[in-house]
């Protein structure tokens, strides 16, 4: 029999796309348990991949030692010594080209992400569009790993794994913070649930009015539902802890925990509201369903979350929509239709109707 097939995994940001990555090296690994993967990524995810069996972690620094192209010829080395048999690039940039090119030169076999960029194309365009659904990204994922030589069939759905007790069993940095360990522990109710709320985005044109959410968030909570607010910046931070403070059952999750943490609680959740972000990605790493708002982007652009329905999609139906693969294009009509039309009441019976169902 040959070597061992040991696979560096490519992928260096931003979070969503890293952690849409996870749960297709988990399927991967449940096909060829025998193959080691050794993914390559930035410190901060590399609590996305802890449960891989038969992974390691890698670290690039693309500030630090591996700056520039002779720091990026060092993360060569460094991968090289680890006997790599192939490389899958599964961000298709730059520094990963040029990775992947010297793996090449090497006589080692690579592929890399088609991205889709022309049909994608052709779904934003303004005159013409073509509004049909895409390939998913993690099939695309999955893609390249077929053209390494090990094809496998995604299964794309959630696993709810066995309920693993309270959420602070077993997590001593939640355990340490017990002002939020009272706000999280609730008493066992059938009609109340926890509901995680991702409400930031990179861009503008993905997050919906805050105006608008604050009433979504008010009408769960006054239905006795607990919600968590995620995000990570300081003004985030401030939004969040405004309206935490206007209900009881309403948590401010942001700059509270480490990822690990929040990754624990995200799995204990009912269910995640979620825009077009990074959150949508978290709860599929957990298993978590998801409701998503769309406004400048669309589900058919291939970027809904691994294992999650775009029946669970809120959206308003546009000659404009999309406008943009990524929501980083300002809205040339001027009035951000397709958030400022999606009414509150909307959302929140979305999400009452998804509880139901999950029941």
């Amino acid at each position: 029999m040959g070597e061992t097939a040991k696979i560096a995994v490519l992928r260096f940001s931003a979070m969503g796309d890293v952690a849409m990555t996870a749960p297709v090296l988990k399927e991967f690994q449940a096909n060829y348990p025998d193959a080691e993967l050794v993914i390559v990524s930035r410190t901060l995810f590399q609590p996305f991949f802890a449960d891989i069996n038969n992974l390691t972690f890698h670290a690039i620094e693309p500030k630090g030692r591996h700056k520039g192209f002779l720091g990026l010829f060092r993360l060569f080395r460094e991968l090289k010594s680890q006997r790599i048999t192939a490389v899958a690039d599964l961000h298709n940039n730059l520094r990963s080209k040029v990775i992947t090119a010297l793996f090449s030169l090497s006589g080692i076999k690579t592929a890399t992400l088609d991205k889709g960029r022309a049909e994608k194309k052709m779904l934003t365009r303004k005159e013409n569009k073509q509004v049909i659904p895409l390939k998913l990204t993690v099939q695309r994922y999955a893609d390249v790993f077929g053209e390494l030589g090990f094809p496998f069939q995604l299964k794309n759905t959630l696993q709810k794994p066995e309920q693993e007790g309270a959420i602070f069993q077993g997590n001593p940095g939640l355990q340490k913070n017990m002002d939020l360990q009272e706000s999280i522990d609730i008493q066992e109710n059938s009609e109340s649930k926890r509901i995680g709320v991702s409400p930031f985005a990179q861009h503008l044109q993905k997050v919906y009015p805050f105006h608008k959410l604050e009433e979504v968030l008010i009408q769960l909570a006054t239905l006795g539902h607990q919600l968590f607010i995620f995000g990570g910046s300081a003004e985030e931070e401030a939004i969040a802890a405004t309206w935490s403070s206007k209900h009881q059952n309403i948590t401010s999750m942001v700059r509270k925990t480490t990822l690990e943490d929040e990754l624990e609680l995200i799995g204990n959740l009912d269910l995640m509201l979620s825009m077009d972000s990074s959150g949508m990605h978290l709860a599929s790493l957990k298993n978590t369903p998801v409701v998503s708002v769309w406004g400048a982007t669309h589900p058919y652009a291939g970027f809904l979350g691994y294992g999650q329905s775009i029946n669970d999609a809120v959206q308003i139906d546009l000659y404009c929509r999309p406008c943009s693969v990524y929501g980083n294009v300002p809205c040339y009509r001027g009035d951000f239709a397709c958030m400022n039309n999606l009414s509150p009441q909307i959302v929140v019976n979305k999400v009452l109707d998804k509880l139901k169902s999950i029941r």
